[in-house]
């Protein structure tokens, strides 16, 4: 005849555990039936343990649930009750127990934000673009980044980016999906998720409309401009001062600028040569920059003033010494061109309409200046270190040119 188990009681234990303290000289079993029990070892530990036979081998094991009191009677028995069924199913309590902590290890190791900042140690951008993310991947940290990224839902980032969508900021929220999408992809690849679910939501932002930069295409008001920054020293710091006297002569982007090594300056070959940041990546092709008789002029003064740093426009504020991102823009707002008429980007296209428009030069050698893909009537990309005499030809027609429109100006 089985032996009748008279389940615990909390009092029962209570009392169990002040005995045991008395003579702890051996290990007291208080069984609550169903394999569910409560061991009392020699040193006043209190352990709830979960008797069974696994279901393949049928060799008796146990199996730790919790201490008491801090995991209580009724808790005990609710898992006595998830392992009786887990049993009944045939799968093993302790491997199921082990299986379960797994996951729960694999989420805290990889949630979206951890995933995200190894994936960001694989790209190879330019220092700005780097910067720029670091505002995106921010926002996505704040709102996901602590979420297991297999976890993540396409509503849950759908929602976080149409938060951003909503305020205006279409152009962010588009970055966020993007950015998103890279992550997603590299955990695939590592097996940390199921699927990209930045996919999903591909096409349900707004879409983001294109600002074309403000530029000066009037020659009349070129030549304003170019008077008013030459009377920019009398308010700005000298390298600025130079960084916009030369912008207009070379029209290379802003960034580029900023960033213009003396080491890529040869002043005895009139060349700037340098990789853009934009196409390093795709390209990895070099553009020169024909030097004018005017800009050869400037660096060479310039070079006296920052010639031992290794920036051209080395600024003395700031922790990186370079002039922001901002700054070149801003310039030119503090000389009252604030109602959009020109950004320090808009030089581009000032000179591609007028160079082509006003000097005549052929479309293909102004486009592979801008450092712009220009192919061959072959459909081969030119190389941006060919056709160099035209280039150069060109590169001072056009500072002559911006020094006539500045003299009529003056006049």
């Amino acid at each position: 005849m089985a032996r009748t188990v008279v389940s615990l009681t909390d009092s029962r234990i209570k009392s169990e555990i002040a005995k045991h303290k008395k003579a702890p000289d051996k290990l007291l079993k208080l069984s609550d039936g169903g394999g569910l029990f409560l061991l009392l070892d020699k040193k006043g530990g209190t352990y709830w343990r979960f008797d069974y036979f696994k279901p393949i081998s049928k060799k008796r094991t146990t199996i730790g649930i919790g201490i008491y009191p801090t995991m209580s009677l009724a808790e005990a028995r609710k898992y006595r009750e998830e392992y009786r069924e887990l049993l009944s199913q045939g799968i093993d309590p302790f491997s199921h127990k082990k299986e379960v902590e797994e996951q729960a290890r694999f989420a805290i190791n990889n949630t979206f934000e951890a995933v995200a900042r190894e994936f960001m140690k694989t790209e190879k951008l330019a220092e700005a673009t780097v910067r720029r993310n670091s505002f995106v991947y921010q926002y996505l940290f704040d709102a996901i980044g602590k979420k297991p990224i297999h976890e993540i839902t396409a509503r849950q980032l759908l929602d976080v980016c149409q938060i951003y969508d909503k305020q205006g900021k279409s152009e962010t929220a588009r970055r966020m999906r993007s950015k998103a999408g890279q992550v997603f992809k590299y955990g695939l690849v590592l097996g940390l998720c199921n699927r990209n679910v930045a996919l999903d939501i591909q096409g349900l932002l707004q879409q983001h409309k294109k600002k074309h930069h403000a530029a000066v295409t009037d020659p009349e008001l070129l030549g304003e401009l170019l008077v008013a920054i030459d009377g920019y020293t009398k308010r700005g710091s000298i390298v600025m001062c130079y960084a916009l006297k030369i912008m207009p002569h070379v029209f290379i982007r802003p960034g580029e600028l900023r960033h213009a090594k003396w080491s890529d300056i040869d002043l005895d070959k009139g060349t700037w040569s340098y990789t853009p940041s934009k196409t390093e990546n795709a390209l990895g092709t070099q553009l020169v920059v024909p030097l004018s008789t005017q800009v050869k002029a400037m660096f060479e003064e310039l070079k006296m003033i920052t010639g031992n740093n290794e920036y051209c426009f080395a600024n003395y504020w700031g922790k990186t010494r370079l002039l922001s991102d901002s700054s070149i823009n801003k310039a030119l707002k503090n000389l009252g061109w604030d109602n959009g008429e020109t950004t320090g980007h808009g030089f581009r296209a000032t000179a591609r309409t007028l160079l082509d428009e006003v000097l005549k030069f052929p479309i293909e050698r102004i486009e592979q200046q801008l450092g712009h893909q220009v192919k061959d009537m072959h459909g081969r990309a030119y190389n941006r270190t060919k056709y160099l005499d035209e280039r150069k030809a060109m590169m001072q027609a056009w500072s002559d040119y911006l020094d006539d429109l500045k003299a009529k100006a003056l006049n």
